[in-house]
């Protein structure tokens, strides 16, 4: 049987095979951009690590997550996060020392000061002065793996006058604090890992 289309004549053969070269391209074309989706929400994944899954929580779906992270590499991307010099790194240090050394006699001012700290060291580095969300998400581009701990200690230094913490929470949190303040000091990661994405 023959079929007139646009001008020509095809045979069912030739609308079969048709049929089927574009199922197939479609199939391809499909199985592209899953392929493509998979490759981005892993490297996304790989670079954000805790921080990928607590922004799919917030935001519903991975996709505006990983829309959200890509905003937030977008932002400090624009931003002129330095390195410290020689001078402001000991003095960055020395200040820690003593933040540190007043934790036996005054815990809950030396967690105080080291979220200041944390805050004053950021500051210096080149991050804007902004609602802690909106740093915590400026500091995860190029510190992801501690932003669970910059959280949770956060959450103690501020809870401290409103609901007593217990001892424990006060160690934690100045031992989270440490880790971040290490972090801090060091090189963010290379953009090379963003380029994966």
């Amino acid at each position: 049987m023959n079929y007139y289309f646009m001008g020509y004549y095809f045979t069912t053969d030739q609308l079969i095979a048709a049929t089927a070269v574009l199922v197939v391209l479609i199939l391809v074309a499909i199985g592209a951009y899953v392929q493509r989706r998979t490759a981005r929400t892993l490297a996304f994944r790989n670079r954000f690590g805790t921080e990928y899954n607590r922004a799919v929580i917030t935001h519903g779906s991975a996709r505006e997550a990983e829309s959200n992270l890509a905003d937030r590499e977008t932002r400090v991307e624009a931003l002129t996060i330095r390195e410290l010099g020689v001078t402001e790194r000991e003095r960055f240090v020395t200040e820690w020392h003593t933040v540190q050394s007043r934790f036996v006699d005054h815990p809950r001012l030396a967690v105080t000061e080291a979220d200041d700290l944390i805050n004053a060291l950021l500051e210096a580095r080149g991050y804007p002065q902004a609602s802690f969300e909106q740093r915590a998400a400026d500091v995860s581009v190029h510190y992801p793996r501690v932003m669970e701990d910059y959280r949770s200690a956060h959450s103690v230094a501020v809870r401290l006058g409103k609901v007593e913490a217990t001892t424990e929470e006060l160690r934690t949190a100045m031992i989270q604090y440490r880790a971040i303040f290490d972090d801090l000091l060091r090189a963010p990661e290379p953009a090379a890992a963003k380029a994966a994405a």
